[in-house]
């Protein structure tokens, strides 16, 4: 799995792989999803965070101990490809996962362009909002082709940045936070709170990009594990305690009316219109980050579908700066539902397909512990949280009748297997020689 010609060019240091996962996860979770989950249950949003990084920290550690052993620029996609059991299943996750990063990218775009448009043209922003999308998805994707050595310093920058920003906010907020702000006045259904899980766990899940950052480092077997602990477990403390002061300061009705924008709707009363305007400028910082990060892997794990015969020749084609033709095709379909699908329901879909994917990593370390030297019990523990999430999450679409989001779920599964069936048979071997050399 690792590229033996790639030596020379492994320059992402421990920060510079904990800082792709927290831009990642920070980018798309607080800023893009706190409102949407605070909505649905309220004081309880804390906890919700706090249960939804314990399932994360379980699935950062089998993805930790397969990068530390395997490391590989495709990341989840070729952990897939060590322990499936069918070619089959395995390209059709893989797929599976590709569609889910393009799903990010448009949903953490739209939020890109929600608090962009707030910014500059307010009251009045929704007309700018796609157009800011779309503008900072092109101007990313010429960063993300710079190389990894650009993009591990780009993401250090920004994520430090937004995090002294919302350090600064959590501190002055937390000053005015009223507690009686925080009490539930009626108890959350078990189903609603399951869901919320899953959506949460959602802006947890950018973690899965740093696997594919492995091969770009000089030592993954002592980096890697210590990466994605440090990644989760901050980002973890930082919803927490970004969600208690979010929730002590804003009302309600407020809350509803700007969910997208919740957290720079909490610096207003706190630090008055140029404290929104910093935290703003911080969810800015916090988008960009995590949209480089989403396309840093995307263009790695399409470049390695493509390679291994899983996708079409258009993602071996090289066109312009090293992006493939199939790359290019991607961000165009990644624009065009960011200017025609709401932010909702782009996350109910994207919070699914993560959770299918991550599941699959649990049964492939499971099958590989003695090679990774994998704890079983944690291995199990984690299986077991991540999967009644996922019911639950499921269940819950259908039950409030969320129809669109279902269908989409439903078209992304089947999309996945049909060119995970129709893929080369050649691939087979081309896979199973990868599994060789990354044991090796």
């Amino acid at each position: 799995m690792t590229d033996p010609n790639a030596s020379h060019h492994r320059h992402m240091t421990l920060w510079g792989v904990v800082a792709l996962g927290v831009g990642s996860m920070v980018g798309a979770g607080v800023f893009a999803l706190l409102g949407q989950i605070a909505v649905n249950v309220r004081g309880d949003t804390w906890i919700v965070f706090v249960l939804a990084g314990i399932a994360a920290l379980f699935s950062a550690y089998s993805y930790a101990r397969l990068s530390a052993k395997f490391p590989s620029r495709g990341g989840v996609t070729d952990f897939f490809a060590l322990g499936m059991g069918s070619p089959r299943i395995e390209r059709a996750l893989a797929c599976l996962y590709l569609i889910t990063l393009v799903l990010t990218l448009a949903l953490v775009s739209k939020a890109f362009g929600a608090y962009a448009a707030r910014v500059v043209h307010q009251p009045e922003h929704s007309d700018w909002a796609n157009i800011y999308a779309t503008g900072v998805l092109i101007v990313l994707t010429l960063v993300n082709l710079m190389g990894s050595k650009t993009i591990g310093r780009v993401e250090v920058f920004l994520v430090a940045i937004k995090l002294a920003i919302l350090a600064l906010f959590i501190g002055v907020g937390a000053m005015t936070l009223k507690p009686a702000m925080l009490e539930v006045h009626a108890d959350v259904a078990p189903s609603l709170m399951f869901s919320s899980i899953g959506l949460a766990f959602f802006a947890y899940s950018g973690f899965g990009m740093m696997a594919s950052a492995a091969a770009d480092v000089p030592q993954p077997e002592k980096t890697m594990p210590r990466a994605f602990m440090l990644a989760v477990s901050l980002v973890m403390v930082l919803y927490v305690v970004l969600a208690l002061v979010v929730l002590g300061n804003v009302t309600p009705s407020d809350l509803v009316a700007y969910s997208d924008t919740a957290v720079a709707q909490a610096a207003a009363p706190i630090l008055g219109d140029w404290g929104f305007l910093l935290v703003s400028l911080a969810a800015l910082f916090a988008t960009a980050s995590s949209i480089v990060a989403n396309i840093f892997s995307m263009l790695n794990v399409s470049k390695q579908m493509g390679n291994n015969g899983t996708l079409p020749q258009v993602f071996r084609t090289q066109a312009i700066a090293g992006g493939t033709r199939g790359f290019y095709s991607l961000i165009a379909v990644i624009i065009v539902l960011t200017n025609f699908f709401d932010l909702s329901s782009i996350a109910n879909v994207a919070s699914a397909t993560f959770l299918a994917c991550y599941i699959a990593v649990f049964i492939v370390c499971w099958r590989r512990r003695k090679d990774c030297h994998a704890n079983p019990l944690i291995i199990a523990m984690g299986f077991l949280v991540m999967s009644g999430i996922f019911v639950t999450f499921i269940g819950e679409m259908i039950a409030e009748k969320l129809w669109l989001q279902c269908i989409t779920l439903a078209g992304a599964a089947l999309l996945s297997l049909l060119i995970g069936w129709r893929s080369p048979n050649s691939s087979d071997n081309q896979q199973t020689d990868s599994h060789h050399s990354g044991q090796q």
